[in-house]
């Protein structure tokens, strides 16, 4: 006799949220053990942040239910009241649905509405990327995903010795790597820039080309410093603005100061006009990591210049505090929101051969395992706490 799959519900509140699980939902969805339920909320829905969900859609996923929760604001209350109302939301959900087990993906602020709606609800949780740190409110959140959770999906050693010191049970800790390297490693095997940016995703801006020597910029707000995003995105703007290499530029995650960010970028926009940059919401991941690849640097502050830049070895120059403690490779330079610092090591990178590659974060092979887990592994929704 068969078993009726277990139902699989993925919340996924974000851009980057989604090319952190996407290899996983694949494999969630293709598993004849598995039925995938999808939920996509929060910012993923909304057009001033990429509109994450067209990208969902146009890979052929089924989307269950979604999930309007983002407040406006872009402040410190605002963020506490879109988790507020997330968790009222997503309760409902998971209520209707009825799945086996919910997955809730790493750290951004929204993802504690999954884990609270989840666990008091006694659904099994599964936490993707937990046992990290870094340097702002993600990191409470993520910690507080981990004591939440009752299954742990980590990216690395490191990840898994850190939340075992955090009491829990070694059987339940399992080190998959990250879904988003799977991606990377799909991007190595054809490597080939088969797309223009500007004609494929528009933007706004100069006429910037990926035929030659290029930058890419991705700098976010940290949540702990929310009131210094105007003045720090700033800071890198002139530097870029200096520098006349061609740069295509992304726009901040919503997060507290997200909009200082973002009015940051505008005013200058409009001040200087430069036609060296190009301003873009979002790609889809594959995209995304083959212009990454072809870049001679990638700039700022994302997440994606530990993970994904490592595997490809990309030269990255980190700004600032939001990567701190994340455990890299070497191709990232660190340095603070200083000008002359930000513009000197730009220059190293480009000077410098490539960096060699790094797994720290996987092989790309992440999506499969833990689809197998999932299918395999006892599901529970209670633990004991280890010491």
């Amino acid at each position: 006799m068969n078993k009726t799959p277990r139902k699989i519900c993925a919340v996924i509140t974000a851009r980057p949220s989604y090319s952190r699980v996407k290899t996983a939902l694949q494999a969630i969805k293709e598993h004849p053990g598995l039925e995938l339920q999808l939920v996509v909320a929060g910012s993923a829905l909304l057009d001033r942040y990429g509109t994450a969900v067209h990208f969902i859609e146009k890979d052929g996923f089924t989307i269950h239910e979604k999930v309007f929760m983002v407040l406006e604001g872009e402040n410190k209350t605002a963020m506490a009241k879109t988790t507020g109302l997330g968790v009222m939301e997503l309760a409902n959900v998971f209520y209707n649905l009825q799945p086996d087990a919910v997955i809730t993906i790493a750290d951004r602020f929204e993802t504690i509405a999954t884990s609270i709606a989840a666990a008091y609800q006694n659904i099994p949780l599964v936490h993707l990327q937990g046992g990290e740190v870094t340097g702002n409110i993600d990191e409470k959140v993520r910690h507080a995903n981990t004591k939440l959770a009752d299954i742990h999906f980590v990216t690395s050693e490191d990840a898994k010795a850190r939340v075992q010191k955090m009491g829990e049970d070694a059987a339940y800790v399992f080190n998959t790597g990250c879904p988003s390297i799977d991606i990377a490693a799909q991007v190595l095997q054809d490597p080939t820039m088969d797309f223009d940016p500007v004609t494929k995703y528009g933007g706004v801006g100069g006429p910037v080309s990926a035929s030659g020597d290029y930058l890419v910029v991705m700098q976010h707000p940290v949540t702990t410093e929310y009131h210094q995003a105007k003045e720090d995105v700033q800071k890198t703007l002139r530097v870029i603005h200096e520098l006349k290499i061609p740069t295509f530029w992304f726009w901040p995650n919503v997060d507290a100061g997200s909009d200082g960010t973002s009015n940051g970028i505008r005013s200058f926009r409009e001040k200087y006009n430069p036609q060296h940059i190009r301003f873009l919401k979002n790609m889809e991941p594959i995209d995304f990591l083959k212009l990454l690849l072809h870049s001679n640097v990638l700039v700022g502050n994302s997440s994606v210049g530990i993970r994904e830049c490592s595997f490809l070895g990309v030269p990255v120059v980190n700004i600032g505090t939001r990567q701190n403690r994340r455990l890299r490779g070497t191709n990232v330079i660190d340095v603070a929101y200083d000008e002359a610092s930000i513009k000197e090591a730009i220059a190293s990178q480009m000077s410098q051969p490539r960096n060699s590659r790094s797994a720290v974060y996987g092989n790309g092979d992440s999506g499969k395992k833990i689809a197998d887990l999932l299918a395999t592994i006892d599901l529970r929704f209670h633990k004991t706490i280890t010491y």
